[in-house]
């Protein structure tokens, strides 16, 4: 029997992987529902409610324009004046112009593909890399914790070929939930904006940004799920991940944060792992301090800026993932399994 078939079948007969899967499909259920329930589609009926509601708006500020200056008249008659409470010329109080008060304000929340959708994509990277880190971790780490891994080493004594299989058939797996995943998350979405929303302007140039944006959370969840699984086989147990990636980012991302923060270290943010996670998502971070000023032409005072790219992300996260699986082969092969 193929020992690739035997590593996936057992993937997916695994009832903490098909838990954790389903967990974090119906956490992105929600998100999808949420957005849902949250938009509208902007009609005839809708602007025609937003221009209602901008021109009261605009009879409101015209009255209390008037009380607040018939007020100061009265106040300035009296010879009570308090220069702190009215300007000199009491003509000088005047309601704002018609067009101020934009009907736009008043619109409900809607859909917009183009504008929003690259928004989501985040969210799904995310949890997409959590179930594959989590169920990564556990996939070795339970075969080490009840003695599995020895039991098959004697019927497949190769111990790199082993654990190597073992991957694959992982990341078989991952990639088959995050592919599907993503082109089920595409779909929901366009099909709120259809009901929704709006999906005008959105062009062949717009999907194949959105598609790798897409590819590239991909990649991230295979980051972290080759991450848990050579944690956990470092460690030789699920805890080991799990409780690495807590220390990791209680420990040393929160605290490390506000030791930062206290030293008054310029662009603490560029020392964190979330900001890297976001600049490989997002393809720019833009960090700024506003504490050191660079005068413009116009005299304005532009904070110093620190730019990390996507390019930046991929050579950390690839190297932190090299070195992790790299050891773990290491470990794999020195030493004893017994």
């Amino acid at each position: 029997m193929s020992l690739y078939r035997t590593e996936l079948r057992r993937l997916v007969k695994r009832r903490f992987t098909r838990w954790t899967t389903v967990l974090g499909l119906l956490v992105l259920a929600a998100v999808v529902a949420g957005v849902f329930f949250t938009n509208q589609k902007i009609d005839a009926a809708a602007r025609a409610q937003a221009e209602r509601s901008a021109e009261a708006q605009w009879q409101r500020d015209v009255q209390s324009a008037e009380q607040y200056r018939a007020e100061c008249e009265r106040v300035k008659a009296g010879g009570t004046d308090d220069p702190k409470q009215f300007p000199e010329d009491c003509s000088a109080i005047t309601p704002p112009p018609r067009e101020a008060i934009a009907a736009a304000w008043f619109m409900p929340a809607t859909f917009d593909f183009r504008e929003s959708f690259g928004d989501t994509l985040l969210p799904l990277a995310a949890i997409l890399a959590l179930v594959g880190f989590i169920v990564g971790a556990s996939f070795v780490g339970a075969e080490w914790n009840t003695g599995g891994m020895m039991n098959l080493l004697l019927w497949r004594p190769k111990r790199l070929t082993v654990l190597l299989t073992k991957l694959a058939a992982l990341l078989t797996g991952l990639l088959a939930l995050a592919v599907t995943t993503t082109a089920l998350w595409f779909g929901s979405f366009w099909l709120v904006a259809t009901l929704r929303g709006s999906t005008a302007k959105v062009t062949s140039g717009v999907w194949q940004s959105f598609a790798l944006t897409g590819l590239r959370g991909v990649a991230l969840a295979v980051v972290a799920t080759v991450v848990g699984f050579a944690l956990a086989s470092l460690g030789r147990h699920t805890a080991m991940a799990l409780g690495g990636v807590v220390a990791l980012m209680v420990v040393g991302q929160f605290g490390l944060a506000i030791l930062l923060d206290l030293a008054g270290v310029k662009f603490a943010e560029a020392w964190l792992l979330p900001t890297y996670g976001a600049a490989w998502m997002r393809k720019t971070v833009t960090l700024e301090n506003w504490e050191s000023c660079e005068a413009t032409y116009f005299g304005s005072c532009e904070p110093e800026k620190l730019v990390i790219t996507w390019q930046q992300s991929s050579v950390l996260l690839g190297v932190g993932m090299a070195v992790l699986l790299v050891a773990a082969l290491w470990a794999m092969r020195r030493r004893d399994v017994a």
